[in-house]
């Protein structure tokens, strides 16, 4: 049986506001806030047949204001999510998929962006191939369920708004139907555990034909030998990873260099996490590296080639 979390109430209501999920129940502040700001205060439900004079407050300003992103935001300099998500072209009423979330940053991000009008997705690594002891199955399949209730626990967005399954469980209503997967530093993981190949597949199936995939990967220099650039240290260079998407039926749209750092040379012996927010060294030359701040990453934008 898949282990998937589709939990949005029924097909009808995927194009439902997300406060209309329960009559008697009250949205969070950050979905409300949003949806007056898209479709205007009054009679929600329903898209006004005139266009809502735009405020001077965009939704992904909204999000990025929330308390529950009080800790998170002092990495903004860093990491641009404004400028990022408008490079990657997302729209808060897209079909929009993250894959391999981890501890959240971007999801408290995505979900409440998305959530409202369109449909956020969590995508996490095909584990069914590998050799798992009974506690570590058990929170495989149970991975869905939980990561559901942390989104909601984070953000106040309801875990009966959020579809989460492992990159070889596309539900059957989703293949082909995705507006844009975002895969934010995780392909070193992918090269590491050897499944790029496998999970860039999985991923083209669950992407609609016009759909664009955004990555934002540490870099390593374009003169790096392999064996400082395999992914281990966390960097890559980017033209292999543009390769390695051209090998798995994607062609690379555009680049940006948004999230470039020319301060950091990544050439640390621990690697990208010898930089923020890791600090492998600790106090070991602590300033010097946060003074650098976070690592030098590319942001590139695919296609899947037809």
């Amino acid at each position: 049986m898949k282990r998937t979390v589709t939990m949005l109430i029924a097909a009808t209501a995927i194009t439902t506001p997300l406060f209309a999920f329960q009559e008697n129940q009250q949205p969070p502040s950050v979905l409300d806030r949003i949806l007056d700001r898209v479709l205007g205060p009054v009679e929600q439900t329903e898209v006004a047949e005139e266009a809502v004079e735009p405020e001077a407050t965009s939704a992904i300003e909204i999000v990025l204001a929330e308390d529950f992103r009080t800790e998170d935001r002092a990495r903004d300099r860093y990491r641009h999510p404004e400028a990022t998500l408008n490079f990657f072209r997302v729209e808060p009423t897209m079909t929009v998929a993250e894959f391999a979330p981890g501890g959240g940053w971007y999801t408290r991000v995505l979900a409440p962006l998305i959530a409202g009008q369109g449909r956020y997705l969590a995508v996490n690594t095909d584990t069914s191939g590998r050799d798992l002891d009974a506690e570590q199955r058990a929170r495989a399949d149970s991975w869905p369920q939980r990561f559901a209730a942390s989104v909601e626990d984070w953000t106040g967005v309801p875990a009966a708004a959020i579809t989460a399954f492992e990159s070889d469980e596309i539900p059957d209503d989703l293949a082909g139907t995705v507006d844009r997967i975002l895969i934010f530093r995780s392909m070193h993981g992918l090269r590491n555990g050897n499944i790029a190949d496998s999970e860039l597949r999985n991923l083209r199936e669950l992407l609609a034909d016009d759909g664009l995939v955004g990555v934002v990967q540490h870099r390593a220099p374009a003169s790096e030998t392999w064996a400082r650039s395999n992914g281990t240290r966390g960097y890559l260079r980017q033209a292999d990873v543009i390769a390695l998407f051209r090998l798995n039926g994607f062609e690379l749209v555009e680049s940006s260099e948004i999230n470039a750092n020319p301060n950091d040379p990544a050439n640390w012996e621990r690697g990208v996490w010898t930089l923020p927010p890791v600090l492998a060294l600790g106090q070991e030359n602590r300033d010097r590296y946060v003074a650098i701040g976070e690592s030098d990453r590319m942001t590139l934008l695919f296609r899947k080639v037809q």
